[in-house]
């Protein structure tokens, strides 16, 4: 039997999954007041993955001027390494795209091997990096990505994301888009 799989923008009713997803996988990064806050805002895009009906993953995006800034990406540790990140980032780019967005941002720590991976694969270059950025004084890298509306990225997107559609029959998931944007 195929699992689930889905993505759409964060219902109120999830949000206390969300809240107990971002605790494991951010260290409580975002309080409720902070998750609301975003579910409200016209400029954000809050989606969340779930794997039969358990939200699994998170990602947010804010979008400022032409700039989709990525504020959040996150997935369960059980679930890692079956290109989950790879299709939520696809979908918080996509969703960047119906905004017309053409530049995507976002900070990621400097240690973070496979999300440094990720990011490159989506065509993310370091612009600058900040020093002692997180409350343990790690360092943060600035990545940058412009070019989001163009016919060549818009291709890329779609091999990344029938990569993750190969992916996910052998993990046994079954992919229902059906990702709502209030735009």
């Amino acid at each position: 039997m195929l699992t689930p799989l889905t993505c759409q923008i964060l219902p109120d009713e999830l949000l206390p999954a969300v809240l107990k997803l971002d605790l494991i996988c951010l260290g409580g990064l975002w309080t409720e007041a902070g998750y609301r806050r975003e579910i409200d805002s016209p400029n954000s895009d809050l989606l969340v993955l779930q794997a039969n009906k358990q939200v699994i993953g998170l990602g947010c995006l804010w979008a400022i001027l032409d700039e989709a800034h990525i504020t959040t990406l996150a997935i369960h540790p059980d679930y890692h390494r079956q290109r989950l990140g790879q299709r939520l980032l696809t979908q918080l780019l996509q969703s960047a795209c119906l905004r017309t967005l053409s530049h995507a941002t976002l900070v990621v720590r400097a240690s973070n091997q496979p999300a440094l991976s990720l990011y490159e694969k989506f065509g993310f270059r370091t612009a600058g990096q900040r020093k002692r950025y997180y409350k343990d004084g790690e360092d943060a890298l600035i990545l940058w990505r412009s070019q989001l509306q163009t016919p060549d990225y818009q291709h890329h997107l779609k091999q990344l994301e029938q990569e993750c559609t190969k992916t996910f029959g052998k993990h046994r998931y079954q992919w229902l888009p059906y990702v709502t944007f209030g735009h």
